[in-house]
C-alpha cells in the first residue's frame, strides 16, 4: 500500500500515442486508477506524444477507447506533451545557464565507433543500466569558442547533462520513497550510473528524463506508479528535480507483464494488444484477471 501525503493525491497513466495499448498498459492504467481511488485521490492522464513523427490522434483516440471499456475515468482535460515543450525548455534553459548541460555532435553512428574502437584496444566500455554505452566525453571538454563556432555553422546536436557537474551542484546523497514489487522503502539514487544522459535531442523536443521530471511537477503528481523498466531511471529524475526545484512524489514501480519469449511486451505484440482481445469477446472483467488484479 502507498502512503498519502500532505496534499490531495494524484496518480497518472502517462502512456505515448505510437501506438495500440496492450496488457502491460492495462496493468498500470488499473493500478493507478485503483490506488487513486483507494488514497482518496485523483487519476489524471497525460499524453507523452512528443515524438510528433510517431505519435498520431488515431491512437490517442483509440487509448481513450481502451481506457473507457476497462472502465476507467480520468480528470479533463488531458495533458499533452506537445503542449507544453516551452516548460521543457525552460527547464533546459535554466540548467544550460547554470552551465549543467552542453551541446552534443556526436551522431549515434559516431557514438559506436569510438566505442569500438576502444573495446577493440581491451578496454571496456561503461553502460548504463539498459545495456547502452555511455556518451563519450568528447564535447563535454570543448571550449565555449569551439561550442559556438560548431552551432553558428548548423552542426547538428543534443543538449547532454553533464552529470558529474550536476551531480557537485546537488551537494548531497539522492534518494525516493518506493513502495513498488521490488526493492521498498528509501532507495539510494545512483545517477552516475547513466552517464551525461540526453536532455533535448536533435530529432525531437526535449527527452524523456527532462519532460516526464518537468510534466510530474505540473501536474502535481505525488505519487509515480510505473513499470519495474523504469526503476533504475529513477535516480535521473531525482537529480533533475533536485536540480530544478521540483517536489519528490513517492514511487510504485510495479511487475511486468511478459511475453512468452520473457521479454516486456511492445506495441507490436497484437495478441496482447486491448483491441483485439475485445474482438475475441474478452471483457474488462477479463482484462483484470490476466493482469493478475
Amino acid at each position: 500500500m502507498i502512503p498519502p501525503t500532505r496534499q490531495r493525491p494524484a496518480l497518472r497513466f502517462a502512456p505515448s500515442p505510437n501506438g495500440l495499448l496492450h496488457l502491460g498498459h492495462a496493468l498500470s492504467a488499473l493500478l493507478n486508477a485503483d490506488m487513486a481511488k483507494a488514497l482518496g485521490g485523483r487519476f489524471l492522464l497525460r499524453m507523452e506524444d512528443i515524438d510528433l513523427t510517431r505519435c498520431t490522434p488515431e491512437f490517442e483516440q483509440a487509448i481513450y477507447q481502451d481506457l473507457d471499456w476497462l472502465g476507467l475515468d480520468w480528470e479533463r482535460p488531458v495533458r499533452r506533451q506537445s503542449d507544453h515543450l516551452g516548460d521543457y525548455r525552460t527547464a533546459l534553459d535554466s540548467l544550460i545557464e547554470r552551465d549543467l548541460a552542453y551541446p552534443a555532435f556526436m551522431t549515434r553512428g559516431e557514438v559506436k565507433a569510438h566505442v569500438a574502437r576502444q573495446e577493440a584496444n581491451g578496454s571496456p566500455w561503461p553502460r548504463d543500466p539498459d545495456g547502452a554505452p555511455l556518451y563519450p566525453p568528447v564535447d563535454r571538454v570543448l571550449t565555449g569558442d569551439e561550442r559556438r563556432k560548431r552551432m553558428e555553422a548548423g552542426s547538428r546536436h543534443a543538449w547532454r547533462l553533464d552529470m558529474g557537474r550536476a551531480i557537485k551542484q546537488c551537494g548531497k546523497p539522492l534518494y525516493w520513497t518506493e513502495t513498488g514489487d521490488g526493492d521498498t522503502g528509501e532507495i539510494a539514487a545512483d545517477p552516475q550510473d547513466w552517464g551525461d544522459v540526453v536532455l533535448w535531442r536533435s530529432d525531437a523536443p526535449s527527452s524523456y528524463h527532462l519532460s516526464v521530471t518537468v510534466d510530474d511537477a505540473g501536474q502535481g503528481i505525488t505519487h509515480v506508479v510505473r513499470g519495474l523498466d523504469l526503476f533504475h531511471a529513477t535516480s535521473v529524475h531525482r537529480l533533475l528535480q533536485t536540480l530544478l526545484g521540483l517536489p519528490a512524489p513517492i514511487y510504485h514501480h510495479h511487475r511486468l507483464i511478459l511475453g512468452p519469449d520473457g521479454r516486456k511486451l511492445s506495441k507490436s505484440e497484437g495478441d496482447t494488444g486491448l483491441q483485439e482481445l475485445r474482438r475475441h469477446g474478452q471483457t474488462s472483467a477479463d482484462i483484470r484477471r490476466l493482469v493478475g488484479l
